[in-house]
């Protein structure tokens, strides 16, 4: 009868401890996600900034503004631009402490995140395939693409197992 409830137990602590396993595992997935997606950011600044993307940029705002005075489209200077990209890659990095450790809030902000670059990357091959040239940032616009999509699947993977718990 002893043995029996000593068996019992360890069932239940070795399920335990693969649930907790799988969380951990996942968890890392997740941060690992979030990582791989600020270096295609990374390089998704450096390819807009080799190939001229304020060329483009610029007098498209410009062109909005004058059109539509009410929406709020910055012009940027090339030192400027890059200083608050490179800014932003570096904040993102800086929170994936915070994706690490598993804090709630960092999973729909992995949603955004994913979603915005999602959405980066499929605009700059979009706009290659209207304009029949390619834009700045297209040549990286794939590995942001595959990045983002990557994060929204461990994003939903983690938060699934979070939520089953």
């Amino acid at each position: 009868m002893a043995f029996g409830v000593i068996i019992a137990g360890l069932s239940s602590m070795s399920a335990e401890s693969l649930n907790i396993s799988s969380r951990n595992r996942l968890r890392r997935r997740h941060w690992l996600a979030w990582i791989l997606l600020c270096a295609a950011l990374a390089i998704h600044v450096a390819d807009e900034a080799l190939t001229d993307f304020l060329a483009i940029y610029n007098p498209a705002v410009i062109s909005m503004r004058a059109k539509y005075p009410w929406l709020p489209l910055p012009a940027f200077v090339f030192e400027i631009w890059l200083a608050l990209l490179v800014f932003a890659v570096v904040i993102l990095a800086a929170s994936s402490c915070f994706v690490w450790r598993g804090r709630w809030a960092m999973r729909p902000i992995s949603h955004v995140f994913a979603g915005f670059m999602l959405l980066n990357g499929l605009l700059h091959i979009a706009g290659s395939i209207y304009f029949g040239y390619f834009m700045p940032g297209v040549y990286s616009s794939p590995l942001l693409i595959a990045a983002s999509i990557l994060l929204i699947n461990s994003t939903r993977a983690y938060s699934s197992n979070q939520e089953a718990r």
